[in-house]
């Protein structure tokens, strides 16, 4: 079996290991959540108004700091949300995952051995070769 071949494999099993299921359950969640929604919706039409009235010439300082103000306020409100927090919690986690695999992947390219690789569960290992980047 080739490389290609393999990783689909490794792939489709990803989908059900406990990081990826709790993800798509947090993901889930979210999207039936009618007030979250509602908030998301609402940022997203603020921000359009935002970038309207404080580009240009023309700009309105005025209401562009108003509207920055209520931005501001109702990313707070979306991201006290408690649906939003799991499914931060679920990403975090998920992230983690890929950046093992990550991990893994780049020491086999570098030529060493895939199977030393050890998962990091505490975070950061404070060496930043092969890192996926800080969170």
């Amino acid at each position: 079996m080739d490389a290609i071949t393999l990783f689909r494999e490794a792939a489709k099993a990803l989908q059900s290991d406990p990081r990826y299921l709790a993800l798509d359950a947090a993901r889930k969640a979210n999207d039936a959540d009618a007030e979250l929604q509602a908030m998301i919706a609402e940022f997203g039409r603020l921000n359009n108004e935002y970038q309207e009235v404080s580009l240009g010439d023309a700009a309105d300082k005025e209401r562009a700091l108003a509207i920055q103000t209520e931005l501001n306020d109702l990313y707070a409100k979306v991201m006290a949300n408690e649906t939003m927090q799991n499914y931060n919690r679920a990403q975090q986690e998920a992230e983690q995952l890929i950046g093992f695999i990550d991990r893994i992947v780049t020491e086999a390219m570098n030529g060493g051995d895939p199977m030393s690789v050890q998962e990091n569960p505490g975070g950061c290992s404070g060496c930043c070769s092969g890192c996926s980047g800080c969170h």
